[in-house]
């Protein structure tokens, strides 16, 4: 890393050089094929002390890459894409820690991915020129990402980190981590997650996929050896994912109802103010992200499922649980009994129906409690009000999960009024909150811990 005078301001980590980390060995992944090789873009900020204790890895969400701090030249007005959070005297401060930030497999900025050389197009014919993989490379997830993580701490000589931190798909990284590798990480920061998608989530992501597969100019994924490019699909499929970033009193703020030209124009053209920005989030995006990445991406979000090689057996529901749901079983059954005998079926339904959805409740928390069984560091887990896309009561499940077995946990839940989105920001009391999980003294035992709400 260098400084230019440019950008070195108070809390910058000035102009950074990202780094290339070739990994000659084959990968195999989760859907049983190999890489035979790949490649990591990584990014890091400050300095690795000499026992390799200060370090802490930053897990980037879908449309992020390694670039999360500092600038890439003397002349560049935009930082990385968490600026605000890493750097001196920051929340992750650089000054005291060394942190890391790896572009995943898959990506479309440097590290292994549908735009880069496919090895297995090489020397096949002297006369044709070597293809990229596009749509031929792998179904990826997040296990696979983490996997790929652990080699480069391997490479780095960081045996175990000083915390794992991510926001979005990050926190889902973060998690996978404290269920995969427990003894090499301290800390687990995860904010603005999940412990898997909901059905509207994967359905938000099937319609972002399908506007990009039923462009014509897709040309089934070799867009690029076709010399054209989905660029219609690829910003509608950006436009249905930032409206769910945002909130609908944050979009009624900042756009209401207001026309771009003062007047109705009565077409199909721009003519309110909300589409010319979803318009143009969607144009720039198609701009820097390539296709066949976002698909490997959304998947690889309907994929995470960090209980799926744990069992969840009904068996483990605790006593308490077992009387709650009674309670409520005979409170409907009570309102049946009194109930006139034209609504019986319906409140029967309902007896039914909640019934399902408090079996399906303690199924995943017993799931939950088994896949954190054995993790072994400290949690923070962060919710914004706002977020309807990732919800509180999605970060509550894991929080819930962690008390039940025992694990030290911290969850603070920020009124923030920018969504999906406020994991970004810049809001004092969640900058407040990572800094001092991230300073604070470590816990040694392992005992419930109550989560912190506010």
């Amino acid at each position: 890393m260098s400084n230019s005078s440019a950008h070195t301001t108070a809390g910058s980590v000035g102009v950074v050089t990202p780094q290339n980390f070739h990994f000659a060995e084959p990968l195999t992944l989760e859907c049983n094929r190999t890489l035979p090789s790949f490649d990591l873009m990584v990014e890091t900020y400050g300095t690795l002390n000499s026992d390799h204790s200060n370090a802490i890895l930053i897990c980037h969400a879908l449309s992020g890459n390694h670039h999360a701090a500092g600038f890439h030249s003397s002349d560049e007005k935009k930082a990385g894409w968490w600026d605000n959070m890493i750097g001196p005297n920051k929340a992750i401060d650089t000054n005291q820690f060394y942190v890391v930030c790896v572009n995943n497999i898959g990506s479309c900025f440097g590290s292994t991915g549908p735009t880069t050389i496919n090895p297995d197009s090489v020397g096949v014919d002297d006369s044709d020129e070597p293809q990229v993989y596009g749509p031929d490379f792998p179904l990826i997830t997040i296990k696979d990402w983490v996997k790929t993580q652990a080699m480069l701490s391997d490479r780095l000589g960081i045996d175990v980190w000083h915390a794992i931190v991510g926001g979005s798909m990050g926190g889902m990284q973060a998690l996978q981590w404290s269920v995969d590798y427990p003894e090499r990480l301290k800390r687990c920061v995860v904010i603005a997650s999940t412990p898997k998608l909901s059905a509207q989530n994967i359905a938000f992501n099937e319609v972002a996929r399908q506007s990009i597969l039923s462009d014509p100019d897709f040309k089934d994924g070799r867009y690029l050896q076709a010399g054209t490019y989905p660029r219609r699909g690829l910003i509608l499929a950006r436009m249905v994912g930032h409206i769910t970033y945002l909130t609908d009193d944050a979009m009624k703020a900042k756009f209401g109802r207001d026309l771009k030209s003062g007047k109705f124009m009565y077409g199909y053209d721009v003519e309110f103010q909300v589409e010319s920005y979803l318009r143009y989030q969607g144009e720039r995006f198609s701009e820097n992200f390539d296709a066949n990445t976002y698909l490997l991406m959304t998947k690889a979000l309907d994929y995470f499922d960090p209980t799926r090689d744990y069992s969840s057996d009904p068996s483990t529901v605790t006593k308490d649980n077992i009387e709650s749901a009674v309670q409520i079983e005979d409170s409907i059954a009570a309102s049946v009994e009194s109930s006139k005998a034209n609504a019986q079926n319906e409140l029967e339904d309902a007896v039914a129906t909640i019934e399902d959805i408090e079996s399906d409740r303690q199924q995943e928390l017993s799931a939950l409690k088994a896949a954190f069984a054995h993790t072994q560091c400290q949690y923070l887990v962060v919710s914004f009000t706002t977020d309807w896309r990732f919800a509180p009561e999605r970060s509550q499940e894991i929080v819930d999960a962690l008390m039940a077995t025992g694990k030290p946990v911290s969850y603070i839940n920020i009124d923030a009024p920018h969504g999906h989105d406020s994991f970004l920001f810049d809001i004092p009391r969640y900058m407040g909150a990572v800094k001092g999980f991230l300073t604070a003294p470590s816990i040694t035992h392992s005992r419930p811990v109550r989560g912190e709400c506010s």
